[in-house]
């Protein structure tokens, strides 16, 4: 019977959005130690189409060269522990981000009820003056005093 071997580099698995997130920090590191050799096949490649193929041939195989040696799975490694490591900075973040918008609810509302309060206000002056012009009208009018 075989015993199950603990990945001490990767206690948990990940849901797949995370190891999305992996994946983009690792390419990015490789894509970093690569940089070079990626602006060199790039400022070979811009303005050409089809001839990208034959012309650039050299540092097109440089840059791949070097990707296939930088992608390694100790890069790999190295990447998840960077995302284990942000855990605790991105939990911060969400929980700053959720107080913001929490307190700015607070404030939509108590503007909204402000706003209320105002219309409210404004509707009963209103009736009041449409009140006293009925009872002007009922008593016959002010036009002969």
């Amino acid at each position: 019977m075989s015993t199950p071997q603990n990945n001490l580099r990767n206690p948990l698995p990940l849901a797949p959005a995370q190891e999305a997130e992996v994946r983009r920090m690792y390419y990015a590191r490789v894509r970093t130690k690569c940089a070079d050799d990626i602006k060199q096949f790039a400022d070979c490649a811009r303005g050409r189409t089809l001839s990208v193929v034959w012309n650039c041939r050299a540092e097109y195989r440089a840059m791949n060269s070097c990707m296939m040696l930088n992608a390694t799975k100790e890069e790999e490694d190295a990447a998840r522990e960077d995302w284990f490591a942000g855990v605790l900075e991105r939990r911060r973040k969400k929980e700053e981000e959720h107080v913001a918008v929490e307190k700015r609810r607070v404030e939509v509302i108590e503007m909204t009820r402000k706003q209320e309060e105002k219309e409210r206000v404004e509707a009963e002056k209103k009736l009041a003056g449409q009140q006293k012009e009925k009872e002007v009208k009922k008593s016959g009018g002010s036009w002969w005093r």
